[in-house]
């Protein structure tokens, strides 16, 4: 393919249907496996199917398990091959290495069995937050497939795998390049795989988002009423504070009491929050990506933020404190 010579690009392919696009870009049919009958003899399961050109897997750096890729030359000889996703193997019960069978591309088809030459990681297909779904990829172009004596994907989308992804000047030769081969090809969409990570995120981003804003405002609250509070049992016990800094009490002393009493506050809301997140850790599974609602880290940071906080709350009314005058406060005696 001549945009693999395009200055920056790593690697080019093309599918039928892109990672993480899910409904309605998906396409379902049976597929039986030789020597695998379906269990109550009738229609085996439907499977998901995408229809991929070779470097495909090279462009969206997916590995291969096991087996090989496509080549141009297995399209070449009828593309009578198939490849098969992690999870689906492991789902008929073998390992990787170990499932380099032969499927037919539907069960009407029972006599062009096409070999598997490949097992391919499992790919998430419909976002972050759903299961990698079982996947069967046949070649973008195959002989006597699906009822027809030869079967293409007219719409495709090109991978391109660039460090000038995104840039205008990439997006205006790809558009140059594909005129100039038939001027007449719409190109429908222009997107980076940035782009669908993030739509396939944006209703959980702005599910956390106000989450955060209403954390952020339940944090604010909490720190004005220990500040409010610290501060009026300060006024409240002046006349007592002036009393103990005459008496020999150091600065430092009456503002380390206060502190304590902030931050014994704060323990006691932090120890009544822990035991509600505890409690709502289900719900906030499926919000969660790569970090488990019971992780360790993320509790501690949280409980450092929230003491940092509080220690700055009661410092204030601390310090006001420690700096009551003893001889005021006698001469109001």
């Amino acid at each position: 393919m001549r945009s693999r010579r395009w200055p920056g690009v790593q690697a080019v392919g093309f599918t039928s249907t892109l990672p993480m696009e899910g409904a309605p870009f998906t396409i379902e049919a049976p597929v039986a496996i030789e020597g695998r009958p379906p269990v109550d003899g009738g229609t085996p399961p439907p499977r998901r199917m995408k229809f991929v050109s070779p470097g495909y897997f090279d462009a969206m750096r997916a590995r291969i398990i096991a087996g090989r890729d496509f080549t141009w030359a297995d399209i070449d000889a009828g593309g009578k091959v198939a490849l098969v996703s992690e999870d689906f193997v492991r789902q008929m019960g073998v390992e990787p290495a170990a499932a380099l069978w032969h499927a037919p591309s539907s069960p009407a088809e029972t006599d062009a069995w096409r070999e598997v030459i490949g097992v391919v990681q499992s790919l998430r297909d419909d976002g972050l937050y759903a299961d990698a779904p079982t996947l069967v990829y046949w070649p973008i172009l195959m002989e006597n497939a699906f009822g027809g004596p030869l079967l293409g994907v007219p719409p495709v989308a090109f991978v391109i795998r660039t460090d000038r992804a995104g840039t205008p000047g990439l997006l205006t030769e790809i558009r140059s390049k594909v005129w100039s081969v038939n001027p007449s090809i719409p190109i429908a969409l222009e997107r980076t795989m940035q782009t669908l990570y993030a739509n396939s995120l944006a209703r959980t981003s702005f599910t956390l988002v106000m989450l955060a804003i209403a954390g952020g405002m339940a944090l604010a609250l909490g720190l004005l009423g220990i500040y409010g509070v610290i501060a009026y049992v300060v006024s409240q016990r002046s006349r007592e504070i002036g009393i103990r800094l005459a008496l020999g009490a150091q600065p430092h002393e009456v503002r380390k009491m206060f502190l304590r009493h902030g931050l014994m506050l704060a323990g006691v809301g932090i120890a009544i929050g822990l035991v509600a997140a505890l409690g709502v850790t289900r719900l906030m599974s499926s919000l969660l990506f790569g970090i488990a609602p019971t992780d360790p880290t993320a509790y501690a940071v949280a409980l450092a933020v929230i003491l940092a906080a509080a220690a700055l709350a009661s410092y204030l009314p601390a310090r006001r404190a420690a700096a009551i005058s003893p001889v005021e406060t006698l001469k109001a005696e």
